[in-house]
């Protein structure tokens, strides 16, 4: 086969699988710096490819730091397994990181961990919500987005929507850095961000379980006013009145206006809101 036919082959595959690596070399030095490896005992990686990004965690690792390698794409899978696979400390898997990552956690060391990964766009919602319900969480969760969702993830009052609330009720979050399409190989239609994600070390103010379910009521129309659609997710059909004029006493004795709109509330307003009425 061509040369040039061949590499426009494996482009278009990696296209397909979502794949695309990054080539900067002092990006990756600045996402391996970011996971804040001295912090923990052992290391997930999702989706280290070629391990461009691998070489510079592990010059970061402790010598006896366990890393686990997750890669989907059973040929760069067996590269790395040729790579990486000969030491005793990095474990390389093969297959879908939304499925078997809470496995992984489980046989961990005792001991925080970082997970890192310039992950396929497409995963990220779902992995997102993978982390978000692991009892066992990251110490650093570093991953490689689209430029706009790590906007969202980030955001703050006035600009607070569903993902940044449902993040940052377990973790910290700031952009690290924004990487321009240039970066990568095959260049992706968009810039991307690194999101740094610190597990919150505090004791929540209220019980997850309430926690999403307010969130999932106070955004499911985010032009609406905050007491319309929490008052929508209370009523029924014969107490429409009653449930508007209980969650007006409620939020009013927690300081929140009842005619803001969710995109003004912060994390603990909501979850004030959620230990409250949820």
């Amino acid at each position: 086969m061509d040369v040039g036919v061949y590499l426009d082959y494996i482009t278009k595959n990696m296209q397909r699988l979502g794949q695309h690596f990054l080539k900067n070399e002092g990006v990756l030095q600045k996402i391996a710096a970011a996971a804040h490896l001295e912090e923990a005992t052992a290391l997930v990686e999702i989706g280290p490819g070629h391990g461009e990004l691998t070489d510079f965690l592990i010059e970061k690792a402790g010598e006896k730091m366990k890393i686990v390698l997750i890669e989907k794409d059973p040929a760069l899978f067996e590269k790395l397994k040729e790579r990486f696979g000969g030491q005793s400390r990095i474990d390389v898997r093969n297959g879908d990181a939304l499925k078997l990552l809470p496995a992984i956690i489980e046989l961990l060391p005792s001991g925080d961990y970082c997970l890192v990964g310039n992950i396929p766009y497409y995963i990220t919602g779902k992995l997102l919500r993978i982390i978000s319900e692991l009892e066992r969480k990251p110490k650093y969760s570093v991953l490689m987005v689209q430029e706009e969702v790590a906007d969202r993830i980030c955001a703050a009052p006035p600009s607070m929507n569903r993902l940044a609330a449902s993040v940052q009720f377990w973790a910290e979050t700031t952009i690290a850095m924004r990487v321009p399409k240039a970066d990568f190989l095959p260049p992706p239609k968009i810039d991307s961000a690194v999101v740094v994600m610190a597990k919150k070390e505090t004791k929540p103010l209220v019980e997850s379980e309430h926690y999403y379910r307010a969130v999932r009521a106070i955004f499911s129309q985010p032009r609406k006013t905050l007491l319309n659609n929490i008052a929508a997710f209370h009523l029924s059909p014969t107490s429409a009145t009653t449930a508007k004029e209980e969650c007006i006493k409620a939020l009013e004795e927690l300081g929140i206006d009842p005619k803001t709109r969710p995109q003004n509330l912060s994390v603990k307003d909501i979850a004030l809101i959620a230990e409250r009425l949820f």
